[in-house]
């Protein structure tokens, strides 16, 4: 089974006074979805989501599947997982036996799927293998690529005679407008991933195996403060609390380890915390707690706190960089 979709517990059946029977899916519980970070994100984060999504669709692509739907409130992110996985499979189906005659959302349609829909409109049945295939998802997470990068809604440009035209145009266009914010061979990476994923003819768009061995995907980022404090994660790092004459004698800083480890325990179960004496991370607060929901209450309690007479900024941390021993130079 592939973590990176969402995980089914169970289903069972409702049955409602007025005697309406409902079909019911147990889910496990996620964070926020795409849809409410889009708003110009970091290379860090567009990267992180670019591969996770691209591992999920090659997975569901290897065993047949079309997942039909892709966008950015159907991508979240699980906190105790660390990664952004793909929920709603409604329109999903089997590629060569579709099923479902409407596919994908306003805005992320592919072109195939725009001609199949309006035909479908019009009561005219398509032939033989005709159908959609999984390339209708590359097509899909291109423009939410699109969109995290440059932090704009193009429902309206994908929608506009000039896209149709020479899509691959306006595409340069975006990553030429946001080329002082970015540095450029990351950012050419991106763009021409992106590009291969929009190719109009979906024989020649890139498949989501393909797409991970793009050199995009070789390149360290560092991630945003922006990022910590929106993906949650069972990591807090505390920042405005330690002063450095603190860190250098080890008599009150063992002092500070056990009342900061005593405070923050009132919030959830610790696990683990440090006090980095040395950069990167120097007098930094990383507390690891068991699960993100006490991470979470942590974060939402402690952030504004005042501790001698200093206001704390309480963010998320990546687990897997704490784990290892890795503390980013996180970018402001």
């Amino acid at each position: 089974m592939c973590s990176l979709l969402v995980t089914l517990y169970g289903v069972f059946t409702n049955h409602s006074c007025t005697g309406v029977t409902t079909r019911c899916l147990l889910l496990e519980l996620l964070d926020v979805s795409v849809s409410e970070l889009l708003q110009g994100h970091s290379m860090w984060l567009v990267q992180h989501c670019a591969r996770d999504i691209l591992e999920a669709l090659a997975f569901l692509h290897r065993e047949g599947y079309v997942h039909a739907d892709l966008k950015p409130r159907n991508i979240l992110w699980s906190a105790d997982d660390e990664c952004f996985k793909l929920i709603d499979f409604g329109l999903s189906f089997k590629e060569g036996n579709q099923d479902v005659k409407y596919i994908q959302t306003d805005g992320y349609r592919a072109p195939e799927a725009e001609l199949q829909n309006n035909l479908a409109q019009a009561g005219v049945e398509m032939e033989g293998d005709s159908g959609c295939s999984s390339a209708v998802d590359m097509w899909s997470l291109g423009i939410i690529l699109l969109e995290m990068f440059s932090g704009i809604k193009l429902k309206d440009t994908v929608r506009s005679k000039e896209w149709k035209d020479n899509c691959a145009a306006i595409v340069d266009h975006i990553f030429a407008s946001n080329s002082l914010v970015s540095p450029a061979i990351p950012v050419y990476h991106l763009r021409d991933l992106i590009k291969s994923m929009l190719l109009n003819n979906p024989k020649q768009r890139c498949t989501a195996e393909t797409a991970l061995l793009s050199p995009f995907f070789s390149i360290p980022f560092a991630p945003h403060i922006e990022d910590m404090v929106l993906l949650p994660s069972p990591v807090l790092r505390l920042l405005n609390l330690i002063e450095d004459s603190h860190l250098h004698n080890d008599e009150e800083y063992e002092d500070i380890l056990e009342d900061m480890k005593e405070e923050c325990q009132k919030y959830g179960s610790v696990v683990s915390l440090l006090i980095p004496k040395e950069n990167p991370g120097k007098g930094q607060v990383f507390v690891e707690y068991a699960n993100s929901s006490d991470s979470k209450e942590a974060q939402r309690l402690l952030t504004g706190r005042t501790f001698d007479g200093k206001f704390v900024v309480a963010t998320f941390y990546p687990l897997s960089a704490y784990k290892r021993g890795y503390l980013y130079q996180t970018v402001q």
